[in-house]
């Protein structure tokens, strides 16, 4: 993947280095690159970016932080003809735009939940000897996410007729993608701080910090799959981004040693 592929991050305030990392693959050759793409998700300047991104960059593979269950649906929302697709986000907008190129590109949902996940959290909570608090309120969770998921998938199913069933609302924010980029990167800069400003106040539980941990393994073991494959575009949420970035330089520096 040549650098000059990603788009300039210093012309438009929404393409910042603060959203987009590259982590180069194999020196070998025998692996691609991938570039993570950090998201405040359904934030019109999150669409752009990933537009953006998955046109210039045109991937082999596109890794989504979404549950396998779940793609049918998004691919589903992707299939529209208006630009960005009115449901579904970035994912969908990143499915739109991969679609739209002009070579074929894998997509590929990352996240949990799946039975490898399930397997992946029992294990660590295993191995964190979690109490026993911890361990119900991670395994609730576990639940609640898997049920949206069948949810998504039956929502899928449902959306091969004439109509389309949307399982979430977007998020609502004070932008749209008509705005200027400085006001909806603005926008998207306070949707940021206060998210950073609730989590200092409340802090995280155990639970959260371990599911998160857990997904982030996830994720990039599934995204380091598909390298094999070529170039891979993976889009995430940005409270992921630090994690994900070390997390595959570490598993790539390890394979080319």
């Amino acid at each position: 993947m040549a650098a000059s592929e990603i788009p300039e991050t210093t012309d438009d305030p929404r393409m910042t280095e603060r959203y987009v990392r590259t982590v180069p693959g194999d020196d070998d050759g025998a692996g691609g690159d991938v570039v993570l793409i950090g998201v405040v998700h359904d934030h019109p300047a999150s669409v752009y970016r990933v537009r953006r991104i998955v046109e210039s960059v045109d991937p082999d593979v596109l890794a989504l932080e979404l549950p396998p269950l779940a793609l049918p649906l998004f691919e589903a929302y992707a299939d529209d003809r208006r630009t960005p697709p009115p449901l579904g986000g970035e994912m969908s907008a990143a499915i739109q735009a991969a679609s739209r190129s002009g070579t074929p590109t894998q997509v590929a949902a990352v996240d949990g939940p799946s039975p490898a996940f399930a397997g992946r959290l029992l294990a660590e909570l295993y191995r964190e000897s979690a109490s026993r608090e911890t361990a119900a309120t991670t395994l609730r969770g576990l639940v609640r996410v898997t049920r949206h998921a069948v949810t998504c998938r039956l929502a899928a199913v449902a959306s091969r007729g004439p109509v389309t069933l949307e399982v979430d609302g977007a998020h609502a924010y004070e932008v749209c993608h008509d705005d200027e980029p400085a006001v909806q990167a603005a926008d998207e800069h306070r949707q940021i701080s206060k998210a950073t400003t609730a989590l200092r106040a409340f802090g995280s539980t155990p639970a959260t910090r371990l599911r998160d941990r857990t997904r982030e393994a996830h994720m990039a073991e599934g995204i380091a799959a598909r390298l094999r494959d070529g170039d891979v575009v993976a889009v995430v949420g940005l409270d992921h981004l630090e994690s994900l970035e070390d997390r595959l330089t570490d598993r790539l520096a390890d394979r080319s040693t």
